[in-house]
C-alpha cells in the first residue's frame, strides 16, 4: 500500500501535473495540500477518471487539503483540526483507508518570525501535537502525512546557516517535530534514509532545484504498531521538474498490508 503527500500549489492550475503523476505512479492514498480553490471547483470527476475517490476540505484562494484513494473506501472520520486556533483556514482532515487512519495536514507557514504568523503556526502545532497524541493512545494504524512547514534538522536544508531566522528552521519550529517523535511517531523517510541528503521542496527561484538547494519539509509520520510494516519510502524528486510543477515533489512510503 504506497500513501503519498503532495503539496500541488493549487490543484486546478498544475492538475495536468497532478494527474500525469498519478497515471504514472498509481499510489493507493494520496494527501494533497494547497489546493487553493472553493470547495465546489475541486476536480473530482478528473479524479474519477483515473479511478480515485477524494474527499477535500477548500478554501478560496489559499489552503486546502484532500485525501484520495484509488480503488477503496474513503471514510472520514475528522475534517478539520480540533482546538485549531483559526477554523477558518482549511488545513486537516482525516479518514480510515484500507485499514490505515490517514491524517492530511498542512501545518501553517509561520514567516515572518517573530510575530502574529508564526504565533499562529506555534498555536496550531500545539494543538496538532494534542490531538497526535490521542492517535497514538488508540494503537491505530496511523500515518499523518503532509507539509508540516518543518526543517527537522540542519541536514534536511541545503546550507542550513542561512535558515537560522526562518519560521521553518526557528528552534521552537524544529521542537515541534522532536516533540513528535517523543510521543512514539516514526518519521518514514529517514527510517529508510538515515543519512542521504534528500529533500522535498526547491524554490523557484535562484535554479534551486538544478543545483539541489532544497528543503525537506513534507513528512509522513507512522504511529508504532506500522513501523514494521514500513518497506520503502522516497521522494519521486523528477516531477519538481516537470513544467509548470508545484515546488514540492511527491513523497511516498509503501506499507505491508
Amino acid at each position: 500500500m504506497r500513501i503519498a503527500t503532495y503539496n500541488v500549489n493549487g490543484i486546478n492550475g498544475r492538475l495536468p501535473v497532478l494527474l500525469r503523476w498519478l497515471e504514472t505512479t498509481r499510489p493507493d492514498v494520496v494527501c494533497l495540500q494547497e489546493l487553493k480553490v472553493q470547495q465546489a471547483n475541486f476536480p473530482a470527476q478528473a479524479l474519477r477518471n483515473l479511478g480515485y475517490v477524494a474527499i477535500w476540505l477548500g478554501q478560496k484562494s489559499w489552503n486546502g487539503v484532500a485525501i484520495l484513494a484509488r480503488d477503496a473506501a474513503i471514510h472520514e472520520t475528522r475534517r478539520g483540526l480540533p482546538g485549531d486556533p483559526d477554523p477558518s483556514q482549511s488545513r486537516y482532515i482525516e479518514a480510515a483507508i484500507n485499514g490505515v487512519l490517514v491524517g492530511c495536514l498542512y501545518l501553517p507557514n509561520g514567516n515572518p518570525a517573530p510575530g502574529a504568523r508564526f504565533d499562529y503556526k506555534l498555536a496550531w502545532a500545539d494543538a496538532f501535537i494534542v490531538h497526535a497524541a490521542r492517535l497514538i493512545e488508540t494503537g491505530a494504524p496511523v500515518v499523518l502525512a503532509g507539509d508540516y512547514n518543518i526543517i527537522p534538522t540542519p541536514a534536511d536544508v541545503y546550507k542550513p546557516e542561512r535558515w537560522t531566522d526562518d519560521a521553518l528552521f526557528r528552534p521552537e519550529a524544529r521542537r515541534v517535530f522532536s516533540r513528535l517523535l517523543d510521543q512514539g511517531w516514526t518519521d518514514a523517510l529517514r527510517q529508510h534514509h538515515p543519512q542521504e541528503i534528500l529533500y522535498t521542496f526547491w524554490d523557484y527561484f535562484r535554479n534551486a532545484y538544478a543545483r539541489n538547494a532544497g528543503l525537506r519539509i513534507d513528512h509522513l509520520l507512522v504511529s508504532p504498531s506500522l513501523v514494521d510494516r514500513l518497506r520503502a519510502s522516497n521522494v519521486d524528486r523528477e516531477v519538481r521538474g516537470w513544467e509548470k510543477s508545484s515546488d514540492h515533489a511527491p513523497t511516498w512510503i509503501e506499507i505491508a498490508t
